[in-house]
């Protein structure tokens, strides 16, 4: 089918909405100065500004709204393919608050005088800071802490250290890059009782660092964009690090299935599956993909392979897009990335497969330095210590960075590209 066009594009300037002087001077600043805007060119394009003025010519018609009407065409990510537009509704979103709510109102502070405040260091845009940060917190009346580049470390930290936070959302190398900041130890942890991990796996090694550090766990989560985004969340009261992404939330029903889509037994891997007041209408203009993630009876399939214990913890094994077949095994690259991160030297890793004619794909590792002595051969024997021999790297490349998406996730597509096109 043809993409379809779009009709009207809106540009805005971050100044747009400044007194005049002050929007002058910082979309001059940011362009020409910093130069943090490149050169564009998109015909036809319409002024954030202009937009309104033209919008306050109109009286105001109050819609008549019901709890299925489309509040967000919320994209996905577009880490594993094409961005998808979520069609999520009102009801969807006030679930997934309502289910927020039932998950963490103990640890709210229950106090006219007492403001919750949390650090929003993930772009609003993305469902999980949209639905966790903005709209929680809206709801509870917190104060968000924006930060507006999470990348700066220093400049992070020094924005805490105004405030005696209570929360704090975001990734995985977020937090590793702070932990690994000798400056981050000297912030005031005494009010902070909650620390989101979601958007990729939290490392053990990184998550035992923060709570020395700071004496508060950090609780991982689960969801997707499809899901506004809370599929299943950690208890409140954990006191240690599990290595799950936690317990479904109230009235969220979680399957796995295996490739015949028939239920596995506990214990045993397959593809997680979700049903739940908070799963989408399906994809925008996209009944095709629609199609293909929703089963016959209502499931949404969230092409991540995980597992289930006795008590009804999840963990979450690997995306199906992720994982390396070696010589007919399956491996799991988050394992092996949890593993080399313990390594002292390592600042950041990611895994993939490398095509090999012998045993179809090997491991490699891609890792980041903090000891620029740490060789080749050191992660390799490490991993034989910790690891079974199929899953233990066969090559290892140091890099400088790794590739990331606008969060901070860390991009395993863009390192498979690489491969095929050196």
């Amino acid at each position: 089918p043809q993409t379809p066009q779009l009709k009207n594009i809106i540009i805005t300037h971050l100044g747009d909405l400044f007194p005049p002087v002050k929007a002058l001077l910082s979309n001059f600043l940011l362009k020409y100065v910093y130069r943090k805007i490149p050169a564009w060119d998109i015909p036809s394009s319409v002024p954030f500004k202009t937009t309104l003025a033209k919008g306050s010519e109109y009286a105001f018609h109050k819609v008549p709204l019901v709890n299925t009407d489309i509040a967000f065409l919320q994209y996905t990510g577009g880490t594993t393919g094409v961005s998808k537009g979520t069609m999520l509704t009102h009801r969807n979103l006030i679930s997934n608050l309502q289910q927020a709510d039932a998950w963490f109102g103990s640890l709210i502070v229950d106090d006219p005088n007492h403001q919750e405040i949390i650090i929003t260091a993930l772009p609003l845009y993305h469902i999980f800071s949209l639905t966790a940060n903005c709209l929680y917190f809206s709801k509870i009346g917190g104060l968000n802490v924006l930060i507006t580049n999470p990348r700066d470390i220093p400049s992070v930290i020094k924005t805490m250290s105004k405030f005696k936070f209570s929360a704090v959302t975001g990734v995985n190398t977020l937090f590793n890059a702070l932990v690994k900041n000798p400056d981050f130890a000297k912030l005031d942890f005494s009010q902070l009782r909650l620390t989101l991990g979601g958007g990729m796996a939290v490392q053990r090694a990184v998550a035992e660092k923060w709570q020395q550090i700071t004496g508060a766990p950090l609780l991982e989560a689960y969801g997707l964009t499809e899901t506004s985004p809370c599929v299943s969340i950690n208890p409140a009261n954990l006191h240690l690090y599990n290595g799950t992404i936690g317990l479904p939330v109230p009235s969220t029903n979680v399957a796995i299935f295996d490739e015949e889509g028939h239920e596995v037994p506990i214990g045993k891997s397959g593809e997680l599956a979700v049903k739940g007041p908070q799963v989408m209408q399906g994809y925008w203009q996209n009944p095709i993909e629609t199609q293909k993630v929703f089963t016959k009876d209502g499931w949404l399939l969230t092409g991540d392979v995980a597992c289930m214990n006795e008590d009804g913890f999840l963990r979450i094994l690997e995306r199906k897009k992720d994982m390396i077949l070696v010589s007919g095994f399956n491996v799991y690259p988050n394992e092996i990335e949890d593993v080399l991160a313990r390594l002292q030297g390592v600042r950041e890793v990611a895994v993939i497969g490398a095509p090999d004619e012998h045993s179809g794909e090997v491991v490699k590792a891609f890792i980041v330095k903090d000891n620029p002595n740490l060789t080749e051969s050191e992660v390799i024997q490490y991993a034989r210590k910790h690891l079974t021999p199929y899953k233990v790297p066969k090559e290892v490349e140091f890099r400088t960075e790794l590739p990331k998406s606008n969060v901070g996730k860390i991009l395993r597509r863009a390192l498979r590209d690489s491969l095929h096109s050196s």
